[in-house]
């Protein structure tokens, strides 16, 4: 039976922009946004609970964020997961995709016992689609971008479909190994009733006072909560210290053309379009 680990995350939510998103250093002003689930993610997630409905297996969910990130691990369990695990610590603010796939690499590997890693193909804050495919590197096993089918598995080998822009690829690959996922991969269950009533109390232990701990712990509705000791992390690779990547400058871009412009398929006419971008500093 295989185990898999879901990497998801909170994210800003980018359809709610107002004039209190950016900070004066150019940055996220991540308080003063609406969170969401990322969208990505919840694909991936459902990769993972389909794959346990057809083969058994447990789901473990792991998201490296504020406290306020175990709004979404609750959600992990409404829809069918077993485990969820916060990896939260003020040390690691700021982490860049490098500092962040060390993170997780290193829950990962607290965690142990692992066939599928399954991560959405990217966040829709910072869009790089960078930190699941450096975990993968950084745990040395191989890896799959845009998935939108497994297969089949036989022994320790997955046959799985790909999306590569203009077709599909079927890929096998030996476990265990990592699966970015794509957004028609799949469509995310809703919660389930005995699901949200199971879990609708549990809490991690930042949001619940000092003397309810142990009696949330014995009554098995303690969300596990780590910092960046509970999993061996470097400090010098996590937060600003393990960042080589540093923000000049946010930009909400507001398109104000209407319609669009046809572009006849000439050298003349694409000549002219690459001066036209060239001149307003597109390009």
């Amino acid at each position: 039976m295989p185990n898999s680990i879901v990497l998801v995350k909170q994210v800003p939510d980018t359809s709610n922009i107002t004039s209190d998103a950016m900070k004066e250093d150019g940055t996220v002003n991540r308080a003063a946004l609406p969170t969401i689930f990322n969208p990505d993610d919840l694909h991936a997630l459902e990769a993972a609970l389909e794959l346990k409905d057809r083969y058994g297996g447990k789901v473990t969910v792991v998201s490296m964020g504020p406290p306020k990130a175990a709004e979404i691990l609750r959600d992990t369990l409404y829809r069918g997961a077993d485990r969820a695990i916060l990896i939260t610590d003020k040390r690691a603010a700021a982490s860049d995709t490098l500092a962040t796939s060390y993170i997780l690499a290193q829950a990962i590997r607290t965690i142990g016992n692992y066939d599928f890693i399954f991560a959405g193909r990217q966040a829709i804050d910072g869009d790089t689609a960078q930190t699941a495919p450096q975990c993968a590197e950084k745990l040395g096993i191989h890896q799959i971008t845009c998935l939108t089918e497994i297969v089949k598995i036989t022994d320790n080998i997955v046959t799985v479909k790909r999306d590569i822009g203009n077709g599909w690829e079927v890929v096998e690959i030996r476990l265990p190994a990592l699966f970015t996922v794509v957004e028609s991969a799949n469509t995310p269950r809703a919660w389930g009733a005995k699901n949200m009533m199971r879990h609708k109390n549990d809490r991690i232990a930042a949001e619940i006072a000092q003397d309810q701990i142990d009696n949330h712990k014995s009554a098995g509705r303690l969300i596990e909560q780590w910092n960046l000791d509970d999993i061996g992390a470097d400090i010098n690779r996590c937060g600003n210290l393990g960042s080589p990547t540093k923000v000049f400058r946010i930009q909400s871009v507001i398109l104000t053309k209407e319609g669009y412009t046809n572009i006849p398929p000439t050298q003349e006419a694409i000549s002219e379009l690459v001066h036209d971008l060239v001149s307003i500093k597109t390009t």
